[in-house]
């Protein structure tokens, strides 16, 4: 069902830092269960325009309120200049050459390390799968746990076992939703050291309508185990839709310009230890790759799936 359109003229909840202000403006906001509380600030839930989701806390006096809400606000300027520089530094004009590539995240300190998610099947009560995302000892991204693919005995879910890590929503200054623009390249750049397992990259292009939310490009990651590191190159044509994890029949190619968040996963049904190490996740231009998209598309009757 359509939602009707919603527009609010307000700062938006952190996406990428763990703050729980973000404006000086304080009121006593009433909780959905009607007891009055005092937070910071509130926003419009994603899930619907009448409800709202409430940044709330620990509760603070209204000078705490005051002197935390200013210090982000400077922080917001902070970056806000830096988008600035940024722009002023790239020339639009500047063409790519071949072998260019960018560093998206460099994992070489605790800082890029926590701006990632970890979740696994034991966060939502449907497995025993434990992760965790640390700074190896060669200070690098150390993704590692214990797979369980024992589904839980409560009669409905069949199927059990995966972990993920997710990057956080692309945003700018002042909490505005944005995304990672990636047009100008080919592929994606990553720099690995693995176990032998298979994993799942997800690039999430979700939109605005809630239909989107769930849209997802996936490619396989192949690790070859060893003490080695491997340098990987996937191109951006070779992943393929699909719609919270089920592929789907009906595909088009990835738009390198709406790509919110990147994600790993490992669910190769394996039970058992995995580890992945990663050094840095980047995307790369190769002036001989002119494929958009490498799968072949057929054109089905009326009513049926994938038309």
């Amino acid at each position: 069902m359509m939602r009707g359109l919603h527009y609010t003229i307000l700062f938006r909840q952190p996406r990428l830092r763990n703050c729980n202000v973000i404006s000086p403006l304080m009121l006593p906001i009433r909780s959905a269960s009607g007891s009055q509380k005092s937070i910071t600030v509130w926003e419009p839930s994603r899930k619907s325009s009448k409800r709202y989701e409430v940044s709330g806390g620990k509760p603070m006096t209204k000078l705490e309120h005051m002197k935390h809400g200013f210090q982000v606000l400077k922080d917001e300027i902070v970056s806000w200049k830096e988008e600035q520089m940024e722009r002023l530094r790239c020339d639009p004009l500047a063409s790519f050459q071949h072998g260019d590539y960018e560093t998206i995240w460099k994992f070489n300190s605790l800082d890029p390390i926590n701006k990632w998610i970890v979740s696994t099947d034991k966060d939502h009560n449907i497995g025993k799968t434990e992760a965790k995302l640390e700074l190896s000892p060669g200070r690098k991204a150390l993704f590692h746990g214990l797979l369980n693919t024992e589904p839980p005995k409560d009669g409905y879910h069949a199927k059990s076992g995966f972990a993920n890590i997710m990057s956080r929503r692309a945003s700018r200054s002042f909490k505005r939703q944005s995304y990672l623009d990636w047009n100008s390249y080919t592929h994606l750049l990553m720099r690995v050291r693995g176990d032998g397992r298979s994993y799942i990259i997800v690039l999430h292009t979700d939109g605005y309508f809630d239909v989107t939310w769930q849209d997802q490009y996936n490619y396989v990651l192949f690790t070859r185990g060893g003490p080695y590191w491997q340098t990987v190159r996937i191109p951006f044509s070779k992943f393929f839709l699909a719609f919270k994890g089920r592929i789907q029949d009906k595909q088009s190619a990835l738009p390198l310009g709406n790509i919110s968040g990147l994600g790993i996963t490992c669910m190769d049904a394996i039970p058992g230890s995995f580890q992945l190490e990663i050094d840095f996740i980047g995307v790369y231009y190769d002036a001989h790759h002119t494929e958009k998209f490498a799968y072949e598309m057929y054109k089905t009757r009326p009513l049926v799936a994938g038309n």
